[in-house]
């Protein structure tokens, strides 16, 4: 299944302040998702962000909490967003068929929100270098489960040209411009 950008949605996961040093190759997730929240912006794909008990792990860090709106920050105490009862309602109100997620832990948060999405009967595609957690052997045991679950395992720039359709655009080159060189 291609990744259409009118029945999708960005959905963060939980890089907030006090999680991220702890993150194997911090730096290369934190670049990589706002690259991908940036263009999901341009083509006026939904994006939503969780933080996980915010009270005690800090907000979304800045370099990611300023591209969303900040009217679209779910916060969650359940390690799955679709445990949340308000972050599953914010989530089924967008009515998106396909959920294209990034974010922290890839074994925890996003694994557990990525398999009950899949069980929501949704296209689910994890972007694989927009996602990590602490040890990398369970980002690729994390990975691995998902992708056994039925949930497809893709790229930054597989997202971002299956959202964009084509080139010649004025949005193509704009994005093939500032993001793609």
């Amino acid at each position: 299944m291609l990744i259409h950008p009118n029945k999708s949605c960005l959905l963060i996961v939980d890089i907030q302040d006090k999680l991220v040093p702890a993150i194997h190759e911090k730096e290369e997730l934190v670049n990589n998702a706002r690259w991908l929240a940036e263009i999901a912006a341009k083509l006026n794909v939904p994006v939503l962000t969780s933080e996980q008990y915010p009270q005690g792990l800090g907000h979304t860090i800045s370099e990611i909490a300023e591209v969303p709106p900040a009217d679209t920050v779910m916060e969650k105490v359940h390690f799955s967003c679709m445990s949340e009862p308000s972050c599953n309602e914010t989530i089924n109100a967008i009515r998106p068929n396909q959920v294209v997620i990034v974010g922290m832990e890839a074994h925890v948060c996003v694994l557990q929100t990525a398999i009950q999405l899949k069980q929501q009967a949704r296209e689910v595609y994890i972007v694989a270098d927009c996602v990590s957690s602490r040890d990398p052997k369970d980002k690729a045991l994390a990975l691995e489960r998902m992708r056994q679950c039925g949930i497809y395992i893709v790229s930054r720039e597989m997202v971002a040209f299956e959202w964009m359709q084509k080139s010649g655009t004025d949005t193509f080159r704009e994005i093939s411009k500032n993001y793609l060189r």
